[in-house]
């Protein structure tokens, strides 16, 4: 019989668990102070709440005036849950003078504890129960043996009562109890740590062990929001099934286009390289204009410089993005690189696709993503991953790298990603007659043929102006250009102003 699945009321969690935590099952949230096991657990009893499902929370830590006043913090409320109340109480050691002098508190305090444990469940008869946290049951127990079977006991009892258990536990207790673990039917691993840069808090979530299921591993970013937890699974992107190139995007300019072959290929991904100020930000955005004019939806999401900015400066072109923007065919995203997380920004792009029905994407620049991204691991797997979800999808993808070097030294990027672009577009700056200009070329197609030749770039206030091929010059990439010893080897054009 397949075992029915619990949705977790977490988003993002139960396409790591493969649909959600199996029914009746027993399973251990394991997490240090402060990574969120109490709201995790709240937010569980409330998605059960929320189906007409009896939840059951007990608290053996936080009196249960704390937890109430925690929640409102959320803009929740506790009412249909039932919680019971097993902390130890300031009254109560009152009572007993503040201390044991005779007998250890393990052996004064268990077995009532316990008992509460078994008499609440039985009275209330949830579908979902926490009990917060295991940390305390350990403490009261009088030895490590009686510890293990009184856990063995209360599982088993859980189970046959046909709950759905979480159960909180400290890592530290983990670590030196290890039968809890071969106990329960699941483990569930919050964590809080520092970047390797020290610079960002990382929040994440790790499923460590599900009886009787697959499930996502790995670590997956996760942020406490107003709303609850929001998890962001680390997904490894296959690939897809889309053949590229079933249709043509033009830049809007004719020599442009003939240089590329007639164009960019649908699906494909493009790196646009070369030094700042050179054009690659007006150049892509001028491709998202073409495809709009095209009915095909962008979006450019910027690391680096403003939205304004971005909509300045195409406007000084003469772009019309006030009017794709308005009419929802353009969108542009300020990105802040230190405050997503790499699968953050991840299901971000997705939810652009998916939802949202974005078929070409702009990433502007790489540089920006690097400085994103390098707090969570390698920026060029991430990346790798990005660009293998877009190609799978059918998205045409531009991505905009910037290099330090203005002339002279000659490479692709800086972050070892060409491999990634289908297709390569570099652009200089050279020095010709004492004056700067800028040259476009293509260095890689795929999926077609492009004229491999140099030609200047202009923008102007009408729009982008490409030249016919610089035939007349030779040692452009090297950034100072001379002439070639055959006049004849191509026209000059008649202008050359930056």
């Amino acid at each position: 019989m397949a075992i029915k699945r619990m949705p977790t009321g977490i988003p993002g969690l139960d396409e790591v668990l493969h649909g959600g935590l199996s029914e009746k099952y027993s399973y251990l949230l394991v997490g240090s102070a402060g990574t969120g096991k109490t709201i995790f657990s709240l937010q569980w009893l409330l998605e059960g709440r929320r189906r007409g499902e009896r939840g059951l929370y007990i608290t053996l830590a936080e009196p249960e005036e704390k937890i109430e006043q925690n929640v409102a913090g959320f803009s929740w409320t506790l009412e249909g849950v039932d919680l019971v109340d097993l902390a130890i109480k300031g009254e109560q050691l009152k009572e007993s003078g503040g201390e044991y002098h005779i007998f250890p508190p393990s052996e004064v305090e268990h077995t009532p504890v316990w008992e509460g444990i078994y008499e609440a469940v039985n009275e209330k008869r949830p579908q979902r129960v926490v009990i917060d946290s295991l940390t305390q049951l350990r403490f009261l127990s009088t030895d490590e043996y009686q510890f293990r079977k009184q856990m063995l006991a209360l599982v088993t009892f859980l189970d046959q009562s046909g709950c759905t258990t979480l159960l909180a536990f400290e890592p530290t207790e983990l670590e030196r109890e290890a039968s809890v673990a071969l106990a329960v039917d699941g483990i569930i691993r919050l964590r809080t740590q520092v970047s390797p840069g020290r610079v960002i808090g990382l929040r994440s979530l790790q499923v460590e062990k599900l009886r009787g299921s697959d499930f996502m591993s790995g670590l997956h970013p996760l942020r406490i929001t107003g709303e609850g937890i929001r998890l962001f699974p680390h997904r490894v992107e296959k690939t897809g099934q889309t053949s590229p190139g079933r249709e043509k995007f033009s830049f809007g300019n004719k020599e442009l286009d003939e240089l590329l072959g007639s164009g960019i290929e649908s699906g494909t991904a493009t790196l646009v390289t070369g030094p700042a100020g050179v054009g690659k930000s007006t150049l892509a955005t001028s491709f998202l204009v073409e495809a709009a004019r095209r009915e095909r939806r962008g979006v450019i999401y910027v690391f680096e410089e403003s939205v304004e900015s971005v909509l300045t400066r195409s406007r000084g072109i003469r772009l019309p993005v006030d009017e794709m923007l308005e009419g929802g065919a353009l969108k542009v995203v300020r990105v802040n690189p230190m405050e997503l997380y790499p699968d953050e920004f991840l299901s971000m792009v997705r939810a652009s696709v998916e939802e949202d029905d974005r078929t070409v994407i702009v990433l502007d620049s790489l540089r920006g993503y690097d400085l994103a991204m390098e707090e969570f691991g390698t920026p060029v797997a991430h990346l790798h991953n990005l660009v293998t979800y877009l190609n799978s999808r059918g998205v045409t993808t531009l991505l905009l790298n910037e290099v330090e070097y203005i002339t002279g030294d000659l490479r692709a990027t800086e972050l070892g990603v060409s491999h990634l672009a289908d297709n390569i577009i570099l652009m200089r700056y050279a020095e010709h007659e004492s004056q700067v200009i800028k040259v476009i070329g293509c260095l890689k197609k795929r999926l077609g043929g492009f004229q491999p030749e140099l030609r200047q770039l202009q923008i102007t206030p009408e729009g982008i102006k490409v030249s016919e091929k610089l035939g007349h010059l030779r040692g452009i990439l090297t950034g100072v250009p001379a002439y070639a010893p055959n006049e004849a080897a191509g026209p000059r054009p008649r202008w050359s102003r930056a």
